[in-house]
């Protein structure tokens, strides 16, 4: 069984191109409008307005404390923007029409003390009403490396295992768009091809993907690169023309070839 949802099929019979009704305009995957972010001790985030449309695959870069996490976070609605706003296919983050489409990967795996991988999977599966599930969640497993390690507690596995059963429980279900932070942290090579791997077939069957990452390699993997330093947007644009060593820089440091 594939692991991701094939396309529906063309409609036999369909009108001609000249007879067909104009298609409604979709919303964008995410818009953000003037979205900030202060935590008291400071802009975590300033006004940052940006659209990722349907089946983008976005990077997004800067250096630690730059703002990444802030506005994924906001995204998923795990935290509140103090202005601004954000939508997800023109819904509210954290709503149940948002989040039925959004699946995010954070950069520090979370998991229920008392269940095993499989049973993470089937938890997920099934909270998206997932018929049949289990081949694609074996697939993932072995895609990942960890099919051996299905039946035990990813509470305590190593940090690189940790984050394999993450990437599996975040693939398992549905998704029209992926917010993803950090997710190279811990992998070894393998994991990492095995992620791309995900992230590329993830795409080609039509989710909009944001990655926040300090893998640079991923950046010319991606069509678009937003890069973001002391919570201010600084490069918005073609990845081919980003600098990526340099808009990962704190300011004022500098970097080396």
């Amino acid at each position: 069984m594939s692991r991701h949802p094939k396309p529906p099929s063309a409609q036999k019979g369909e009108a001609s191109s000249t007879s067909r009704k104009a298609e409604p305009v979709l919303p964008a995957a995410l818009i953000a409008n003037n979205v900030a972010k202060d935590y008291g001790d400071g802009p975590a985030l300033y006004p940052l307005s940006l659209r990722i449309e349907e089946h983008e695959k976005v990077a997004l870069i800067g250096h630690n404390g730059s703002g990444k996490t802030t506005f994924l976070r906001m995204a998923t609605g795990l935290l509140e923007p103090a202005s601004g706003s954000i939508t997800v296919f023109g819904q509210e983050p954290g709503s149940m029409d948002a989040r039925s489409k959004l699946s995010y990967l954070a950069d520090t795996p979370t998991f229920y003390d008392d269940l095993s991988v499989w049973e993470h999977l089937e938890y997920t599966a099934r909270l998206h009403n997932m018929g049949t599930w289990e081949q694609k969640a074996a697939d993932l497993l072995g895609q990942l490396g960890i099919y051996e390690r299905a039946d035990d507690l990813p509470t305590r596995f190593s940090r690189g295992l940790k984050q394999k059963a993450a990437i599996a429980i975040a693939f398992i279900r549905p998704f029209e768009l992926m917010l993803v932070d950090e997710p190279f942290v811990g992998l070894d090579a393998d994991g990492k091809e095995a992620l791309l791997d995900l992230f590329d077939q993830a795409s080609a069957d039509g989710a909009a993907l944001v990655v926040a990452t300090h893998e640079l390699s991923f950046v010319s993997r991606t069509a678009r690169t937003i890069a973001l330093r002391d919570g201010s947007l600084v490069f918005d644009g073609e990845s081919s023309q980003a600098e990526a060593r340099g808009l990962v820089a704190v300011e004022g440091t500098a970097t080396q070839d």
